[in-house]
């Protein structure tokens, strides 16, 4: 059984965003169940019964507060032997507040890396087409060395004359750099053959 919690800092700030996050968790490892929370300590409490027993794999993405973190999973010693918990944060000294030990650090990829992994992408080679090269600057900022934005950015631009270039990243250039999905998103919206979207989705949900 597995649940992908994603934008949890997003959806914390809302009202009772820790409760939806308790019963999309609960709802994914008990089979789409309903799920009724009327705070979040019992949300907290039914999550105790529901892995006693069971492996799970849970992905956290996007956590920054030790709240999120024990509203979902501060009950670890519930969880079955072999169960995986992982948690993408930008704040390492959450984890350690919270004794995480093993910690993985996703590097960025380079300026020069970025530009090349785009270009296969959205080029078929690995350097820009000579019109296109004063984009590249401002794609490599929006996409901040992630590889997933980069490649759906360049394969959904690919073939695409300069004016939807252009429109493309004016949209880009009002989401913040924090809301990743939202920029996929847009980007998924400009692919058009049903199997990239396909594989888009693929990729997104890995």
């Amino acid at each position: 059984r597995s649940s992908l919690l994603y934008n949890v800092r997003d959806f914390s700030e809302s009202t009772d965003g820790l409760i939806y996050l308790q019963k999309q968790f609960l709802s994914d490892i008990l089979d789409g169940r309903k799920i009724d929370i009327q705070s979040v300590e019992d949300g907290i409490n039914q999550i105790k019964s529901a892995v006693y027993g069971k492996g799970v794999l849970i992905v956290l993405d996007d956590v920054d507060e030790v709240d999120q973190l024990a509203a979902i999973v501060g009950m670890r010693d519930c969880f079955y032997s072999g169960s995986k918990i992982i948690v993408t944060t930008r704040h390492i000294e959450l984890l350690r507040a919270c004794e995480i030990e093993l910690i993985d650090h996703v590097q960025k990829l380079s300026i020069g890396e970025s530009v090349e992994l785009f270009s296969w992408h959205a080029f078929g080679q690995d350097h820009p087409v000579e019109n296109y090269t004063k984009f590249l600057t401002r794609i490599i900022e929006y996409c901040i060395g992630c590889p997933l934005a980069l490649q759906v950015l360049g394969s959904s631009l690919s073939g695409k004359s300069l004016v939807v270039w252009e429109s493309t990243l004016k949209k880009l250039e009002v989401i913040p750099n924090s809301q990743l999905p939202k920029k996929l998103q847009i980007s998924f919206e400009f692919i058009q053959d049903d199997h990239d979207k396909s594989l888009f989705l693929d990729i997104a949900c890995f």
